[in-house]
């Protein structure tokens, strides 16, 4: 049967079925009168018992692992049981100590005194090291906003705007020692803002798949990759026209500053997580 068969069968996306299969957990095999992918009923339901193992939040990692006989998948799920259990006891303490605090009458932050709720301070903050993390890389979060991504676009499509008429009718895109070795028409400049668009909503998802990390962090660090991915477009524009009008000559320089920026920017995070948890030992 044809993908599109297994789309109305499953009820899951294209995009899933192929995914499953880039992953290697299916192996449809190919008609030979046209090459397409001929799916067979075994492979529906491995994608619909792939799909469900998803929603229990099982990684592709651990699921492979269980296709191949690595592990059992008894064994794969209790041990996904037991992080679920985890977070539902820490899920229902947080839930317990709102209702405590809803308890009181006309509460506020003003009036909020911590140690109403909390015993031993130094053992509740090593208790919730987890959120104190999430705190610290808050800069990636920051980083990884729509509001940066949308501020990187417009800066693509305003750069192109004000320098389109100033350009040749014929722009450089590749560079090999400060001579051009590939020339476009100049209106691949509004390119820019299109792959930033196509970052943001085609490939994002594929990043955030492809780093089995189905939590806040896989979330921070796909938007994080994703805008910087998008800054290095930025970039590439700016160094197009200024290479154009003879400003600089090398490639080089802007290799060098996207570097930093982005190393510059996990050091800065790591310092402050390494800080943050020396706090609270």
């Amino acid at each position: 049967m044809t993908i599109k068969d297994v789309e109305k069968r499953t009820g899951l996306s294209r995009s899933n079925i192929r995914f499953y299969e880039k992953e290697n957990l299916i192996e449809p095999s190919r008609n030979e009168s046209n090459g397409y992918r001929d799916y067979s009923e075994n492979d529906v339901e491995n994608i619909k018992k792939i799909a469900y193992l998803r929603t229990l939040e099982i990684s592709i990692e651990d699921i492979r692992s269980v296709i191949s006989g690595k592990v059992t998948l008894q064994e794969t799920i209790e041990k996904q049981n037991e992080i679920l259990k985890s977070q539902i006891i820490d899920l229902n303490r947080a839930k317990l100590m709102c209702e405590k605090m809803l308890d009181e009458e006309n509460i506020s932050y003003e009036k909020l005194q911590v140690e109403q709720y909390v015993t031993d301070m130094h053992d509740y903050w090593k208790d919730h090291q987890t959120v104190f993390k999430m705190d610290s890389v808050s800069f990636l979060y920051i980083w990884g906003s729509m509001l940066t991504w949308t501020m990187i676009t417009a800066l693509c499509l305003i750069i192109g705007a004000l320098s389109y008429s100033k350009l040749p009718a014929e722009i450089p895109v590749q560079w090999s020692k400060g001579m051009a070795t590939s020339l476009v028409n100049k209106n691949w400049i509004f390119i820019c803002p299109v792959i930033c668009i196509i970052i943001r909503y085609l490939l994002k998802p594929f990043i955030y798949a492809r780093l089995q990390m189905n939590n806040y962090y896989g979330e921070i660090i796909t938007e994080y990759l994703a805008n910087y991915m998008c800054f290095i477009v930025l970039s590439v524009e700016i160094f197009s026209i200024l290479f154009t009008f003879g400003v600089v000559k090398s490639v080089v320089v802007l290799l060098f500053l996207n570097t930093a920026v982005f190393i510059g920017l996990l050091v800065v995070g790591l310092v402050k997580m390494d800080l943050r948890e020396k706090e609270i030992l």
